[in-house]
């Protein structure tokens, strides 16, 4: 892949551990192992995180979908590429280890397009952070995330979890979640508030949203997307600041105009994205 400053496309990137797809400005990840129920090994973290990353610098991407090959979606660190080294690395290795996985879930929140998860089947340990982790959880009716690192002997503060997850679905059902380890299934977690809705093609009612977000204001968009990130450690008055400084930057887009010309028209807008 190209250094970051000059990467401007990523329509045609092709990865080696994983699918990916671009059309229309919409791009879907497909994590191909079905087989194992599209397990991640320490190739497919490393890649996934630089793709997050170079994304801020994409031009041609406005949303990204991610699913599952195979009818299940991730189901965590695999047993034997991840799980067996770990248990015989040092100290010095092993942080190295958990602070690239985080630096996936950074990377995942600091990009500007919105990341969508299509949830079917298995959806556990990390498969379970990368969905917590997108903007956005779309579930199939045999959906089940879990959340079970100490199910393996390790905390529930995983990769974000403890900071990110009660922000979903609130404090005390978070808790639930990462002490026991058990299965939220799709229905539950809709009720919840962890999915977004469940539907008998999630992938479809992704690509829905996907599109839709892509054919709209997209800087704005992404604003929408850094805000939410960055309000979480702000005070409400700080917030409300750094939203007046938001929205006048956006006041100043042709999109902004666009819009208002179209209403007074009597149209729909054609958002350009600048």
């Amino acid at each position: 892949m190209e250094e970051h400053m000059n990467t401007t496309e990523l329509g045609n990137y092709q990865p080696q551990h994983f699918l990916w797809q671009a059309e229309d400005g919409v791009a879907t990840i497909t994590l191909n192992r079905p087989e194992r129920k599209n397990p991640l090994t320490f190739e497919s973290y490393a890649e996934l995180r630089d793709l997050f990353r170079d994304l801020v610098y994409a031009t041609d991407i406005h949303a990204v979908v991610i699913r599952g090959a195979g009818g299940n979606f991730c189901s965590g660190g695999d047993v034997h590429e991840i799980i067996g080294p770990l248990t015989k690395m040092s100290m010095k290795e092993l942080l190295a280890f958990t602070r690239m996985t985080g630096d996936l879930v950074k990377a995942m929140r600091a990009c500007p397009q919105p990341v969508i998860s299509a949830v079917e089947g298995i959806c556990a340990g990390a498969g379970a952070i990368i969905a917590m982790s997108s903007d956005l959880r779309y579930a199939g009716p045999d959906a089940k995330v879990a959340f079970l690192f100490n199910r393996v002997g390790l905390a529930g503060c995983d990769m974000g979890a403890c900071a990110i997850l009660p922000r979903i679905i609130g404090q005390g059902r978070a808790s639930e979640l990462l002490y026991s380890g058990r299965s939220l299934k799709a229905e539950e977690g809709e009720r919840w508030g962890f999915f977004n809705s469940v539907s008998a093609d999630p992938y479809a009612a992704a690509m829905t949203m996907a599109r839709a977000i892509a054919g709209g204001p997209v800087f704005a968009n992404g604003i929408t997307k850094t805000q939410l990130q960055q309000e979480w450690n702000m005070s409400v008055d700080q917030a409300i600041e750094s939203e007046a400084q938001a929205q006048a930057l956006c006041m100043q887009t042709d999109d902004f105009v666009r819009a208002y010309n179209a209403f007074v028209n009597k149209q729909t807008p054609v958002f350009e994205g600048n």
